[in-house]
């Protein structure tokens, strides 16, 4: 069976219109709500947008801007704008210049808006600037009439500063009586002493009045007014109190504030200590009538939402709570709640500010109820004020006996209060991305709905349900470039919202429910504005839907939805008059009838039962034959419609595919014809309608008195009580009535009367006409007849112009009038007038205006134009009448215009015709005087028209080269053709130049010949044109750009120089735009790159491709889009203010730094270079680029300077400059420095003389010899005091240092080959197998067959004990075969650990019996199964070194690291002050001193600068590597810059730097000894500035190569330098060798012992060197620390929560396996296999080699520090005992107290390990399969097996013969 689908609508009949009507009405639905989005912008670029107030009782809008005040209508149309500024003006200037004179220089100043507040009670605005120390205007509302400026007192200044969010103010209303009260709340600027930050003041009635903004309450002692004291500034210079928004609510005043938070101490304050500003966010809350302002209260509030703190206020706005909102946060529906929006954090970031936003809300009575608790507390005399800012932060509170209610306004005790605790808002809402900026709300049904707005320009609607249920239900894009500012404010209905960025003003509706389609989508949107209106079909609010109050009319919840169903849902075709039931839900009254239709099938009444319909379907003879094997096309829809008819127009009525019907006499369309109230009056058919029959045109003269009559039919007699017929005509927008006239049902007149319309630019105006009846009932008009009414003498100024009018108008020309008119208004006989076809119908004395061209060829064929007046009303009559300079010029009838205009064609003139003026007779036969028209203007041909050059003479192929061709008298004639060949040329021409674009050549390349014509004269000149090969394009670099384009790009090509303006493209979104191209070469052009074309509210953080990009290279087109570029867009750069006042104050030679973002365009081949310019005033500045910063040296200027910063296509000013020169000394202060300078001099040469007469004494060799003793001794003493008090300090220092530090792990594969191939850094096993092709896939076969072979455990060990039985086998190779085999069996661990424990037992079997003491089993590596079972344990336990063992080894490592760095290091020695290692230790007494060095970010000078601490006595190399440390403390040292890389560079003042160097010119030599150069060399201070930057070719201090070789510096540079293996470092200690070429030793602080110049002998500078072997013990203190926790971490078998690893128990376990197998019962042999098998092969070479766990650099000193730490290890796992003496090694002596301790704790951690339950094979197995997945592909599997065939091919014979043998 096929089936019929049944598909269904349903609606009354009653109140809808047909679909033609319905359609109409969607498109002025459309259209309307295009109109509902209204905006304004701003007139000028600089008048940014302040503030925003809307006047709630009309609606009309005033908007605060720079230099403006606008009023607007509710639909943002300007009504009135009041200018405000700019003025002459000096923010220094107090009082202002408009009260006294001022001294500082007077610019031309913005007036920044503000405050605007709206004084209803006196209908007037407060309109506050920042011009003049910010005074207020008072303007009246209805135009701004200006009602008062007060200026002349210091209150009327509220403050200076120029920031449009800076000021709040709030009016305060105390009853009729009473003048109103103005709360003002301001940033003071550093001007505390000028400006109160919050006050109150008088709101005089009369705006004039002196005390007009005078403080409510001022006497010496108390006013209202709170100031921020000056100590304030003293803690943080930059202090200020922001206020963010302001209301009034009960009895109070409340102001919510954004401040800087302030500690007990300075440190707290600004960056004093080097920190970040830490700000807080509070609300102050004052009483209304608090005329002392004793009622001062602040808040900290903010808000927490998963973990994240909010504590950065944007804005706020108060609104009533809703009784949904209310019943979650337990309050009353009225209650007053404030929601707010926050950033994330507390410390301000304005040019990387974070995006992190939240919305919250506040009950505001929660927040009264919190400071009535301080109240009440603090009056109990508990705890202080605690306002640090107000300096009562520690002032007690006082107690007093009262009662504090709800209402209390406090006492002149405990004011004012701090409030410590925060009251936390409930998060409601947040966004990481799009930084919310503004927030309004307001209650709609019950519902709190919320409006956000943001730094992108969107606005979000949100849906706040309860303090944890908020919905954002939909978000729109409210202004173009974001972000959306603070003020926002409804229409006076709540339909509209207003939001404003600072260029723009939009008018956003709250609703938007017609986008919305269907009732489930309307429903489901979640905003509570919309509903279903069920009839109309449509969402939209409930109070514009049209009888909604009915039941079931307005759907408001998804579940009302109409849902209709039938059944039975289909039925077969072999089914005729089956009765369907359609069951309706949720549908209207369905009474009045439903009719079903079947589409063009058929057409029936339904059956309502209830909510039932029931319809029959088509009987058999109307359902159509229907093809079974057509598929789809045999299946018929059927759909059921509702009757619809209303009252509309009779022919749409019944033309309608309904059953309607047309009362007549009722006017009204009806399903039900009984309803009409006469017989006659129904109509079904539209030839039976009221109609107007087409009608000629209908002509009315303006002004005249006339009946219109109207053929018609069917026109109804008005019956009893109705009114007649009348005609209505809108002419130009007005409506007349006119009584009309019913003659019968065939005819009405519209009775006598006179028209007009205004205005003398139509000739005649068409006018609708509607014949209406009974007052309103419209007569139908199909033929859409038109009245027309004309005037004559309107556009027909001319006897000619009059008579081509229109014959029907019967205008005639008045001659004695000289005007058009009719002819009965013309006063005259009738001889006297002119008319179309009548006896006098000819216009005398033609008149010749205008002739082009004036200038053609003798040749003939130009066509002259002649314009004028009177030239006939036929063609005959100027046909053969006209002459052009004497030449017969023949009228051509398609350019004739009767009257007006004659074009005729030039006939060929006589040589001896030069010039002439043109003659036109009117008229047929001989030519009258009177019709004969003769121009004052001449022809004149031209003799010379000459041809001098073409030039380009070659071009594309393609065509569309623009061709010049100069001459002479190149503009006569009315016709130019230039041929290239047979080809056109599109023209242009000038009076000595022919221009023309060339066409695609036809024939291909080649040249061509080039013809000018000018009409029929031919140009004679040889000219030739080459059509060459198309231009191609094949390299563009770079292949970026920046969205704003006009960045270089190079272009790489051939016959580029052919094209005269190559242009480059964009094409994105359909848009195209193009910048031009410079051509360098035939091969080269440098192009601009244009902008790509796409919307700055889609610009985002992200790189965009354009859809075409290619070249406009004249008509070439394959080259408009390349295929082969990948060219690519970036994000803009972003420039951020230079600061919160759009001014930066610098000292002269201080650099500007600009911020942003997006400075390094992200390309491929690393960041892109930009080229900027940076402009400082007129002066360009030297810019240094990073990726968010540019780094300007500021030119030598002084003074204000705008900042311009250009980049591509942007120009932005982040602002001003206020360079102010350093005041120079006074010359009291010069002439004090120089006294006290010769008196210096003057003590110096008596200290001088007295020292001189001393030395002649007789026994100053004996003294000498007595000071240098007693010197001895207090110097050793000094040093043993030294030792210990550095001992008690220096733990401490490095515990706190060490906290935090990230801790570089390296990944697993490079950690296991740092351990199975030490010092070698690119090992086979890491690439893929390399082999000729030819054999590649031949060797992979047989490597796969070698694998399996390795997987046959008999093989392999057969294998192995095979190759370890050859002599030739030696220790390296039986290492690199283990780690060979186990990077193969890395997939497989289970195997391999099974290949191991057999090769285990192997050993220890051949150990037993040779005889060999069983401790010594493990303890060297000289077997394959000793070096896999090393690397067994590297796999198995990498995650215990991560997750537990590796931060102690790491601290260790830095603990080591940071001690040896405290004191001197000897760079060419490698001896240290402190140390742990003998050999490494400086024996000499060093004198030095630490400095603090600050130091810049190489890689981004814009952050804060490094403090490092440094010595004096370092190289320059030691100082690089201590700020490189520094600066990358957390960075893995394969990712930080290299010190050989970089010059430190030493930053004086103004300006002055110097490269410093271990070696340079200044370098001191003497003798055969050069000493490095050292910080104290070259003088450097404390708190001296320093920067790394990229190596220097040549410096001023630098060596000369000429004259100076590569010394010994390069050369121990490179012997420090690590790169072999770990075994080898101590061997490359660098060793003092001369210099090859000069023979110069080098040396840091200590000479070489073995040089003579350094001998014991001289005692006089030198000490017992033993004595300094107490540092020794003092090192060995400070890190004791580090080393117990790393030892306790090692032999601990549950340390820090992490398991014991499975690895070590387990082999643990076999080796007491093989004991008992062995029958060793000696604990000490089961010790030692253990500390053997596990500390001694693993634990040991990780701590002497921490560089195989972590990233990092280990120097020699480290190095030998960390060798005895793993000899006190190794010694720790020992059972023999150390018999120490006198003689023993210090390093042996260093720890020899500690030794006992940590054996005991390894015996202790193996009994621990073999009481733990034994682990199965099965959970092994488990483990190492996990192992053996997580790190599958670490190691090229083939590569590892070529290797290891290696050796099979190298002892082929001999594994071969043990492989047969075995077999």
């Amino acid at each position: 069976h096929l089936f019929l689908h049944l598909f269904f609508v349903m609606m009354q009949c009653s109140n809808l219109s047909s679909q033609a009507h319905s359609a109409g009405s969607q498109v002025i639905t459309a259209s309307l709500q295009e109109e509902e989005y209204a905006s304004f912008r701003a007139e000028n670029p600089e008048w940014t947008f302040n503030h925003l107030a809307v006047d709630y009782r009309n609606g009309n809008v005033y908007l605060g801007a720079v230099n403006r005040i606008y009023k607007l209508s509710p639909g943002l149309e300007v009504q009135v704008s009041h200018e405000t500024g700019p003025d002459e003006d000096n923010r220094k200037c107090y009082p202002p210049r408009i009260v006294q004179p001022c001294s500082e220089p007077l610019t031309l100043t913005n007036n920044v808006n503000k405050m605007l507040l709206m004084d209803y009670r006196e209908n007037r605005l407060l309109a506050c600037g920042s011009l003049y120390q910010g005074i207020c205007k008072l303007l009246r509302l209805d135009d701004l009439f200006k009602l008062g400026e007060p200026f002349h007192k210091k209150e009327h200044y509220l403050s200076g500063v120029n920031e449009s969010g800076s000021v709040f103010g709030v009016i305060v209303s105390y009853g009729n009586a009473s003048p109103d009260m103005l709360f003002v709340a301001t940033a003071v600027d550093g001007k505390p002493e000028y400006f109160p930050t919050i006050s109150s003041r008088k709101l005089a009635r009369n705006s004039e009045e002196d005390g007009m903004f005078a403080y409510v309450f001022h006497d010496e002692f108390v006013a209202s007014m709170i100031k921020i004291p000056s100590d304030t500034f003293t803690v943080i210079p930059d202090f200020d109190i922001y206020y963010i928004y302001g209301f009034a609510s009960g009895n109070f005043v409340y102001f919510l504030t954004l401040q800087p938070e302030m500690g007990g101490g300075p440190t707290t304050g600004s960056s004093s200590a080097g920190r970040e500003q830490v700000y807080t966010s509070k609300i102050v809350r004052l009483c209304k009538a608090d005329t002392a302002f004793n009622s001062y209260v602040e808040v900290p509030i903010g808000c927490i939402s998963g973990n994240v703190e909010y504590r950065l206020l944007e804005a706020a706005y108060l609104s009533k709570a809703g009784a949904i909102l209310a019943r979650s946060l337990d309050v009353a529906p009225d209650d007053d709640v404030l929601f707010a929006v926050f950033s994330k954090g507390q410390k301000r970031r304005p040019r990387q500010a974070s995006q992190d936003s939240a919305l919250c809300v506040f009950s505001l009575r929660k927040i009264n109820e919190k400071i009535k608790e301080r109240l009440q507390s603090c009056y109990k005399g508990e705890g202080t004020l605690d306002l640090a800012w107000l300096k009562v932060k520690d002032i007690p509170c006082s107690s007093a006996l009262l009662t504090i209610d709800d209402d209390f306004c406090g006492l002149d005790m405990n004011a004012p209060l701090g409030v410590s605790e925060m009251v936390r808002g409930k998060p409601l809402f947040s966004d990481a991305v799009d930084k919310m900026t503004s927030v309004i709300a307001y209650v709609y049904k019950n519902h709190s709905l919320v409006f956000v707005g943001t730094k992108s320009g969107r606005m979000k609607k949100i849906r706040v349900d309860g303090s944890s249920r908020a919905l954002q239900y939909e978000t729109v894009q409210a202004v173009e470039n974001g972000p959306i500012l603070r003020d926002m404010a409804f229409s006076s209905d709540h339909h509209y919202l207003y939001v404003m960025s600072e260029s723009q003003l939009s008018r956003v509706p709250v609703e938007a429910c017609g986008q919305y389609s269907t009732c489930s989508e309307c429903l489901g949107s979640g905003d509570p504005h919309c509903g279903w209106c069920v009839l109309h079909n449509m969402c939209t609010r409930k109070e514009k839907c049209e009888r909604s109050s009915e039941p079931r009319r307005f759907a408001s919840d998804i579940k009302q939805c109409v849902r209709l169903s039938v059944h039975p849902n289909n039925i077969s075709v072999s089914q005729f008059s089956v009765t369907l039931v359609l069951e309706a839900h949720n549908v209207p009254e369905l009474s009045a009838g439903v009719n079903c239709t079947f589409e063009d099938l058929a057409e029936m009444n339904g059956l309502v039962e209830g909510n039932r319909i029931k319809c029959s379907s088509p009987a058999e003879k109307e359902m159509p034959r229907i093809i079974v094997d057509k598929g789809k096309n045999g299946v018929k829809s059927i759909t059921v419609s509702p009757l619809l008819c209303s009252p509309f127009r009779c022919l749409s009525c019944v033309s309608s595919p309904y059953q309607c019907h047309w009362c007549k006499y009722r006017h009204d369309c009806t399903h039900d014809p009984r309803t009409c109230s006469f017989q006659e009056g129904r109509v079904k058919k539209p030839e039976g309608c009221p109609q107007l029959l087409p009608a000629d045109k209908i002509l009315v003269p303006v002004n005249v008195v006339k009946p219109i009559t109207l053929r018609a039919k069917n026109l109804p007699q008005p019956q009893s009580g109705q009114r007649g017929y009348e005609c209505l005509l809108t002419i130009q927008g007005n409506e007349h009535r006119v009584p009309a006239l019913r003659f019968n049902s065939s005819s009405v007149q519209c009775q006598n009367t006179s028209y007009f319309y205004d205005g003398m630019e139509m000739s005649s105006l068409p006018v609708e006409l509607t014949v209406i009846w009974n007052g309103d009932f419209s007569i139908d008009n199909p033929a859409h007849n038109k009245v027309h009414l004309y005037k004559c003498d309107a556009q027909r100024g001319s006897c000619g112009l009059c008579l081509k009018a229109d014959p029907l108008f019967g205008c005639v020309w008045c001659k004695g009038e000289n005007r058009c008119t009719l002819k009965q208004h013309c006063p005259h006989p009738e001889n006297q007038w002119l008319e179309h076809n009548g006896i006098n119908s000819k216009c005398t004395h033609p008149r010749i205006t205008q002739i082009t061209p004036l200038r053609g060829p003798r040749e003939g064929g130009v066509l002259v134009t002649i314009r004028g007046e009177n030239l006939g009303l036929e063609f005959t009559e100027i046909q053969g009448n006209v002459k052009v300079a004497g030449v017969d010029c023949t009228p051509i009838r398609e350019g004739y215009i009767p009257a007006e205009q004659i074009v005729c064609e030039m006939g060929k003139a006589q040589e001896s015709q030069y010039t002439g003026n043109v003659q036109v007779c009117v008229g047929v036969g001989e030519c009258r005087p009177e019709f004969m028209a003769k121009s004052s203007k001449y022809y004149y041909f031209v003799v010379s028209l000459l041809i001098s050059g073409l030039k380009p003479n070659r071009g594309p192929v393609s065509g569309g080269t623009i061709v010049n061709i100069t001459g002479s008298h190149l503009d006569a004639g009315s016709n130019v053709s230039i041929m290239f060949k047979d080809q056109p040329c599109t023209y242009l021409r000038g009076g000595q130049w022919l221009t023309c674009r060339t066409h695609a050549s036809l024939n291909g390349y080649g040249n061509v010949s080039v013809s000018v014509s000018i009409n029929k004269a031919h140009l004679q000149k040889d000219l030739r044109f080459e059509y060459v090969e198309d231009p191609t394009i094949t390299k563009i670099e770079p292949e970026w750009s920046i969205y704003s384009g006009h960045t270089p790009v190079t272009v790489t090509g051939t016959n580029l120089d052919i094209i005269q303006t190559p242009l480059i493209r964009a094409k994105y979104n359909g848009h195209e735009t193009l910048n031009l191209c410079q051509v360098l070469s035939p091969t080269s052009m440098l192009c601009q790159a244009p902008e790509l074309p796409i919307s700055l509210a889609r610009q985002q953080e992200v790189s965009e491709r354009p859809d075409e990009f290619g070249f406009k290279l004249d008509d070439v087109q394959a080259l408009m889009a390349l295929n082969s570029t990948n060219f690519i867009y970036h994000p803009n750069p972003e420039f951020e203010p230079l600061s919160v006042s759009g001014v930066l104050e610098l000292k002269p030679g201080s650099p500007i730094i600009l911020k942003g973002r997006n400075f390094l365009p992200p390309t491929n081949s690393g960041n892109g270079k930009l080229n900027y310019t940076v402009l400082i005033g007129e002066k360009p500045c030297v810019l240094t680029v990073s990726e968010t910063q540019l780094l300007c040296e500021s030119p030598n200027l002084t003074g204000r300077h705008k900042v311009l910063a250009r980049v591509g296509g942007i120009e932005f000013s982040p602002g001003v400059v206020h360079i102010t020169s350093d005041s120079p000394l006074s010359s009291t202060a010069i002439i004090g420095i120089a006294a006290a300078g010769a008196l210096l001099i003057l003590f110096i040469v008596v200290v001088l003389i007295a020292y001189k007469r001393k030395s002649r004494e007789s026994d100053l060799t004996l003294k000498r010899l007595q000071m240098q003793m007693d010197n001895l001794e207090s110097r050793v003493a000094l040093e043993c005091k030294e030792a210990f008090a550095e001992l008690q300090t220096d733990i401490h220092e490095l515990t706190s240092d060490l906290d935090g530090a990230g801790i570089p792990f390296l990944d697993y594969r490079t950690y296991t080959m740092r351990v199975l191939f030490p010092g070698i850094e690119e090992h086979p096993v890491l690439r893929d197998l390399e082999v000729p092709g030819y054999r590649q896939e031949q060797v992979e076969k047989g490597l796969k067959l070698f694998g399996q072979l390795i997987n046959n455990k008999v093989f392999l060990l057969c294998f192995i004990r095979t190759l370890e039985a050859q002599r030739g086998f030696s220790m390296r190779d039986r290492g690199n075969v283990a780690s060979l085999i186990m990077t193969v069996l890395q997939s497989k661990l289970e195997y391999a650990t099974d290949v191991l424990k057999h090769l285990l037992s192997d050993l220890i079997e051949r150990n037993l019996e040779s005889k060999n003491h069983p401790k010594l089993l493990l303890r060297r590596t000289e077997s394959v199964a000793e070096k896999m079972l090393t690397n067994w344990f590297t796999f198995l336990l990498y995650k215990f070194l991560k997750e537990c063992a590796g931060e102690p080894l790491f601290s260790l490592f830095c603990a080591i690291k940071q001690q040896m760095e405290k004191g001197p290091i000897d760079s060419i020695t490698g001896e240290a002050r402190y140390s742990l290692s003998e050999d490494k230790l400086i024996r000499q007494q060093i004198d030095y001193k630490t400095l603090v060095v600050n130091c810049i970010h190489p890689e981004n000078e814009k952050s804060p600068e490094i403090q490092v601490k440094v010595l004096n006595c370092d190289t320059i190399s030691q100082v690089k590597e201590k700020i490189l440390d520094a600066i990358y403390k957390n960075v893995p040292h394969s990712h930080r810059l290299k010190a050989t890389d970089m010059d430190l560079e030493w930053r004086q003042g103004r300006g002055q730097r110097m490269i410093l160097q271990d070696e340079d010119v200044t370098t001191k030599i003497e003798g055969d000894w050069k000493r490095l150069n050292m910080l104290a060399h070259y003088q450097v201070p404390d708190n001296a500035v320093m920067a790394l930057v990229p190596k220097q070719v040549t410096a001023y201090n630098s060596v000369n190569n000429s004259t100076v070789s590569r010394t010994s510096a390069s050369k121990y540079e490179n012997m420090i330098k690590y790169t072999g293996s770990p075994d080898s470092l101590r061997s490359r200690t660098p060793m003092i060798t001369p210099d090859l070429e000069s023979g110069v030793k080098v040396w840091h602080l200590v000479k070489n012992h073995e040089h003579g110049d350094q001998k014991e002998g001289d005692r006089g500078s030198k000490m017992v060197s033993e004595i300094y072997l107490t540092r020794l013990l003092a090192t060995k203190g400070t890190l004791q620390k580090f080393v117990d926790d790393l030892f306790e971490t090692i032999f601990s078998t549950a340390h820090r929560g992490s398991a014991l690893p499975l690895a070590i128990k387990y082999m643990f376990d076999f080796l007491d396996e093989q004991a008992d197998k062995h029958n060793i019962h000696d604990p000490h042999v089961r010790h030692t296999w253990k500390s053997n098998c596990l500390p001694l092969r693993f634990w040991v070479n990780v701590i002497k080699n921490p560089q195989f766990v972590f990233d990092i650099h280990k120097s020699s000193i480290t190095d030998a520090c960390l060798s005895v730490v793993a000899q006190t290890f190794m010694d720790s796992c020992s059972t023999s005992e150390h018999r120490l003496g006198k003689d023993s090694p210090s390093n042996k002596l260093l720890y020899a107290k500690d030794i006992p301790s940590y054996k005991s704790w390894v015996e202790r951690y193996y009994s621990d390990i073999s009481k733990m339950p034994a682990i199965s094979d099965q959970d092994m197995n488990a483990y190492l399969a996990e192992q053996s997945r997580m790190h599958m592909n670490e190691f090229n599997t083939m590569s590892s097996l070529s290797e290891i065939y290696s050796y099979v091919g190298k002892y082929t014979e001999e594994v071969c013969s043990t492989l047969f043998t075995s077999i």
